[in-house]
């Protein structure tokens, strides 16, 4: 058990490299842990061990782009651990995305009115607005992790929620120019053999499997984070 200055040394350095407080809480209890056992397998003492730790995780905190989450350069160690849970989500989002997607085709078949297909198709697609709309009014109180001036000790910026509200605000938007336009289309398409608007069939049916996509992924990683927000409130409660 190290004392809560030997911690502060752990926590001052990974602040040096400018990780994310959730990232930062996980990394420091992988570093502890193997500053310990440095410390037992060769009887040094903890700044020996520390120092020693330092040196093998240096490549881990040599700066890299991660464009597609991230604007400004992270470090590996970041990308790795952001890139495996993204990759996870994704996954699972992609195989919701196809449950949806299944029951758009199945209601081509099960409705006789192309006007309730239309119908069904905004109600549908709405869904993807109002479920996270009611989960970000549900969570109110945590929005003050969205303003872009938080930070930790004036050092660290906390990005999780504001990269969640970015992504679920343009999916948001994007959605509902989605539900304005007419969906008839894979209707008259399969229903009623007009195979005059082939592109618009593809479009209705891609383009909001693309979107409810991004909005599951991103819902799933607003509930990761929330998740991760307990230790992470925890932490600056006591820091």
């Amino acid at each position: 058990m190290y004392s809560n200055q030997e911690e502060k040394q752990i926590t001052d350095y990974l602040l040096l490299h400018k990780l994310p407080l959730d990232i930062l809480l996980e990394v420091k209890d992988h570093m502890i842990s193997q500053v310990a056992d440095i410390q037992a397998e060769e009887n040094m003492s903890f700044e020996q061990a520390f120092h020693q730790t330092q040196k093998l995780w240096e490549s881990e905190f040599r700066m890299t782009k991660y464009s597609v989450f991230y604007a400004e350069e992270i470090p590996v160690i970041v990308r790795k651990i952001v890139s495996a849970r993204n990759n996870s989500l994704l996954k699972k989002a992609f195989l919701l995305g196809i449950i949806s997607l299944a029951v758009s085709f199945l209601s081509v078949y099960l409705l006789n009115d192309v006007d309730l297909y239309s119908d069904f198709f905004r109600i549908q697609n709405g869904l993807f607005i109002v479920v996270p709309i009611v989960i970000w009014a549900y969570n109110y109180k945590i929005l003050k992790y969205i303003k872009h001036d938080y930070k930790y000790q004036n050092k660290l910026f906390y990005t999780l929620y504001q990269q969640n509200a970015a992504l679920s605000l343009s999916m948001i938007g994007l959605m509902g120019q989605i539900i304005v336009k007419d969906g008839k289309y894979p209707y008259l398409f399969f229903r009623e053999n007009d195979y005059g608007e082939i592109g618009y069939v593809v479009v209705t049916l891609l383009l909001p499997y693309i979107v409810q996509v991004l909005i599951i992924f991103v819902m799933m990683s607003f509930f990761e984070d929330k998740k991760a927000l307990v230790r992470v409130e925890r932490f600056l409660s006591t820091g």
